[in-house]
């Protein structure tokens, strides 16, 4: 297939997409995905064979858009900061302060850029901690490359939208805490967003997945405690539905002690 067909064929899904979608603001907001810039990474994603099909949006989060699309094989999940209306300064709170990134000039296109790469080294780390996380795959510019969470072209629940037996929510809970555990102790990494918003549900065996890591920070992040302590706070407002009491502070305790 030669580049004009490649580009005539993601071309044609992206009008796809943004046909599937009837709300006027997402499609707003998804016009601002596709920009010239974008779509010729997307190319080059295609030319070299990692992209071989985009779909229709997974979903809209502040900062990106998330698209089903096919590999090699595979299905993959691609993540696209929107150039034109991400709330960059929102990022750099947890960006600036990085260690990671001290070097990144305090312009949109590099916060951006440094995001994207942030988001696929925080699951390299969280994944190779013991962590279910989407597999980070390729990390270009503005876009996220990552294994697809779900099954046909479906992605897996939000933990908000699932429905648990009390006795299955303490699994989830106690899972979600050794993960937590895994992040801190291993990965040397805090969410600093987790929710029910930002954990998946597999239905084949209640595995809580955690997604959407690009503020994670280190560490040593001078605000990493104050972050940790928001997402043990978020953590215990959701399961406190499923008759689960754990204080904040001794859910700090299990998360930063060194062995389960």
């Amino acid at each position: 297939m030669d580049q004009n067909e490649k580009i005539r064929r993601l071309d044609s899904a992206t009008d796809k997409a943004r046909a599937r979608e009837k709300d006027s603001e997402r499609l707003r907001v998804e016009e601002n995905v596709f920009d010239v810039p974008t779509l010729k990474v997307l190319y080059t994603l295609s030319n070299k064979g990692i992209i071989k099909a985009l779909g229709g949006s997974i979903s809209t989060g502040k900062e990106a858009n998330v698209f089903y699309a096919e590999g090699d094989n595979r299905e993959l999940a691609i993540k696209i900061y929107r150039m034109a209306s991400s709330t960059f300064k929102a990022m750099d709170a947890y960006i600036m302060k990085d260690p990671r990134f001290t070097n990144i000039r305090n312009n949109r296109r590099d916060i951006i850029f440094a995001w994207t790469r942030k988001e696929f080294q925080n699951l390299t780390r969280a994944k190779s901690a013991g962590i279910r996380v989407p597999e980070p795959l390729v990390a270009e510019k503005n876009i996220l490359i990552m294994e697809f969470m779900g099954e046909e072209k479906v992605p897996y629940p939000l933990l908000k939208n699932t429905h648990l037996e009390n006795e299955e929510a303490k699994i989830v809970y106690d899972k979600i805490v050794e993960y937590m555990r895994l992040l801190n102790k291993e990965a040397n990494l805090v969410h600093a967003d987790l929710s029910e918003y930002n954990i998946l549900i597999d239905p084949a065996d209640t595995t809580p997945i955690f997604i959407d890591m690009g503020q994670s920070v280190t560490l040593e992040h001078p605000n990493a405690r104050e972050f940790l302590y928001r997402d043990v706070l978020n953590i215990l407002r959701f399961f406190s539905r499923y008759g689960i009491t754990d204080k904040p502070e001794d859910l700090l305790s299990k998360i930063q002690a060194e062995t389960t």
